[in-house]
């Protein structure tokens, strides 16, 4: 048998933790079939309780007792100094003493990106950490970063997230050779700000041995044109937000024109059989919850604040993913190639200038 994988969980992270992060583990273990041991940090008082009323999943269990836990509106920086043997922390903290290879929480997002880059530091080569998000299109998902944690990026870092980008949708989504776009105000080479195109000009020279397409515009996010779509943090949040925005407005009217009549209630409960049922499940945030913060020696897996247990099961299987891939070694081995083709640029400029 196969040596468990390890998940951290700041059992209290949440609106509705720790609740939540129980029920969210039940419908992570159901049908689980590979071995998979969690270490829950938080208030046992109140974590003990939940567990005896499920005894299938308690045996997977181990609490970590901890009375404090970040507060979702602390700023990061207050959290950072205040954190230390927090719930929040000690899931971190248990990847980077190697006791988990991934740690979960729904908790406040700030806090955790910055206790995330204090605990286990940045990895070698990379200068920001990125938050991808996986997106639903019509061939499947794509990998989408940053969403929120850069606000304005280099080339360079952008780079870097398409190198992250390209490993995490291998590990998570299974693509041997994910395409990877940039997103641009057009697809021309002329487009976009300086930024964008010095990118565009490395990732098209083939030195990274990437399936690089070139740039991509909005509206081929959703159309699945590219596996992983590469922004900056401030353009990829509005981008994500504005389509969270438009698929609960078109439920609302899938929903409204379904309840419109006796007519249409009557077809409503028909179709909840087959087409509809299928619709709604494309279209349930919950089954792409989890956004993974890239970019650290070690994988940290954000829930969102208001999931449902349904939606930390997401949650949880991503990290799972994550835990059970090469994504680091991937990551490490092109950031590294990167490094080696920044510096034969360099030597050959100072050669020329030497000359």
């Amino acid at each position: 048998m196969s040596s468990p994988l390890i998940l951290s969980i700041d059992a209290m992270g949440g609106d509705h933790a720790p609740e939540i992060i129980i029920d969210g583990l039940v419908h992570f273990f159901k049908n689980r079939k590979r071995t998979v041991k969690i270490l829950l940090h938080g208030d046992e008082a109140q974590l003990s309780p939940l567990l005896a009323q499920h005894e299938d999943i308690r045996g997977h269990c181990e609490i970590r007792h901890t009375e404090l836990e970040v507060d979702m509106s602390a700023k990061p920086s207050e959290a950072v100094r205040r954190a230390k043997g927090s719930s929040m922390w000690n899931a971190v903290r248990a990847v980077k003493d190697g006791e988990a290879h991934v740690a979960v929480s729904a908790g406040n997002t700030g806090a955790l990106m910055a206790i995330s880059k204090v605990v286990l530091r940045m990895m070698k080569g990379v200068h920001r950490p990125a938050i991808v998000a996986s997106w639903p299109t019509a061939r499947g998902f794509s990998s989408v970063l940053d969403v929120g944690a850069n606000i304005d990026c280099t080339a360079a870092q952008l780079i870097e997230f398409a190198i992250m980008g390209e490993a995490f949708h291998r590990a998570v989504h299974g693509a041997a050779n994910p395409s990877v776009g940039l997103l641009n105000v057009g697809e021309e080479e002329l487009k976009g700000n300086d930024q964008v195109r010095e990118a565009d000009g490395v990732l098209r020279s083939g030195e990274l041995e990437m399936n690089y397409f070139g740039f991509v515009e909005g509206n081929d996010i959703s159309a699945g044109k590219t596996d992983v779509v590469v922004t900056d943090g401030f353009t990829g949040n509005i981008a994500l937000k504005t389509a969270e925005g438009m698929a609960r407005l078109v439920g609302g009217w899938v929903r409204e024109a379904l309840t419109s009549s006796l007519v249409a209630k009557f077809a409503a409960a028909l179709l909840q059989l087959g087409a509809l049922k299928s619709l709604r499940a494309k279209m349930d945030p919950r089954s792409v919850n989890g956004g993974v913060f890239l970019g650290l020696n070690g994988v940290v897996v954000k829930s969102h604040g208001g999931t449902d247990g349904l939606g930390f099961a997401t949650a949880l299987r991503i990290a799972l993913e994550m835990a059970d891939s090469s994504y680091l070694i991937e990551v490490e081995r092109n950031i590294a190639r990167l490094e080696a083709t920044k510096q034969g640029g360099d030597a050959q400029s100072s050669s020329q200038e030497t000359a």
